[in-house]
């Protein structure tokens, strides 16, 4: 599979799918611990060399799950990134408990997400990353979902990381998030190699081409798309009852929006999700593109969605119609 280098960091290349965890921390639902290490294993098979995970992700249970697998697999061969900014405490105040309502997970609230931004809280998160994968490092680190708390994001949370990638502990930092215009403070304010935007840079939508993907190609960011199909809106030949838009019943705005998108692409031969993963990789800045994966089949669907062929006259046709951004670069 094609990779891509980030550019202060030519060492550290990138696949052009990512290995999304936060399947493997059970989001939205249970998974088996069988599934997830088929998904890994196909995965790797199909030349994916990326994998990414969190914390936040199942209270800890993405990266303990993922960890063992990636151990068997050789360790020079694999990017691993992570995050800080939430660590995981024991919470026996609130056992018994489930974390889907309140943070999306199918797992029990025997721990709990405690932020700390601070620099030993950074240290702290990353360190306990390392105890739950089972893993000697951790290539690439993000801060994660500090959109409230952006004055310490940048004064202090990313300094911190950035003190670590200068010891050698990390090979590179950013941060990930779902607001396309904290990410650009981050690239113009701040000392990161790569930024992951979830959610506003799809073929739906492209806030992030009037802020984050001009201050990250001026200031050499890499660009990690996440949130490619919109939380599901565009994972689909033609979205389904009850599809969701950022995590919720997606309106009816958009849903007529994406079946005007799905009809062209139906015109040009292609599938809505084979042409939502080909658009993003068409600019300059982005160096992958991380995918949710929770099974085999998921593997195969993204590795497929990615090689396939998508006619430049369908990307005219959508800025014809007023479905893409004139500005949008396109493969």
């Amino acid at each position: 599979m094609q990779t891509r280098p980030l550019p202060k960091r030519p060492d550290v290349h990138l696949t052009a799918i990512g290995f999304g965890g936060a399947q493997a921390g059970n989001l939205g639902r249970p998974r088996t611990d069988e599934d997830i290490a088929a998904a890994v294993g196909t995965a790797w098979d199909s030349g994916i060399r990326y994998v990414d995970t969190a914390p936040h992700y199942g209270l800890g249970l993405s990266e303990r799950r993922l960890g063992p697998l990636l151990a068997e697999l050789p360790r020079e061969e694999l990017v691993l990134s992570t995050k800080v900014g939430r660590l995981i405490v024991d919470s026996p105040e609130t056992a018994g408990g489930s974390d889907l309502e309140d943070g999306g997970f199918a797992v029990p609230t025997d721990r709990r997400r405690e932020w700390d931004l601070t620099r030993d809280g950074i240290r702290r998160s990353i360190e306990d990353s390392l105890e739950r994968l089972g893993l000697d490092r951790i290539d690439i680190a993000y801060l994660h979902d500090p959109e409230e708390r952006m004055d310490q994001a940048v004064a202090e949370a990313i300094p911190a990381l950035v003190e670590l990638r200068e010891e050698g502990v990390l090979s590179a930092v950013g941060a990930g998030m779902n607001f396309s215009e904290h990410l650009a403070r981050f690239a113009r304010e701040t000392d990161v190699d790569v930024l992951m935007c979830a959610g506003r840079y799809t073929l739906l939508e492209q806030p992030a081409l009037t802020d984050l993907l001009p201050a990250a190609t001026e200031n050499q960011v890499g660009i990690v798309i996440a949130g490619v199909y919109n939380s599901g809106l565009l994972a689909r030949p033609r979205p389904r009852e009850g599809a969701t838009y950022n995590y919720a019943p997606a309106p009816e705005e958009l849903l007529r929006r994406v079946h005007a998108i799905a009809d062209l692409c139906e015109q040009h031969g292609v599938t809505l999700p084979e042409a939502a993963v080909a658009f993003v990789s068409g600019h300059p800045a982005v160096v992958s593109t991380v995918v949710g994966m929770r099974s085999a089949q998921d593997v195969t669907d993204a590795v497929a969605r990615e090689r396939a062929e998508v006619p430049a006259g369908l990307w005219d046709d959508l800025r014809s119609a007023g479905l893409l951004a004139e500005d949008a670069p396109t493969p």
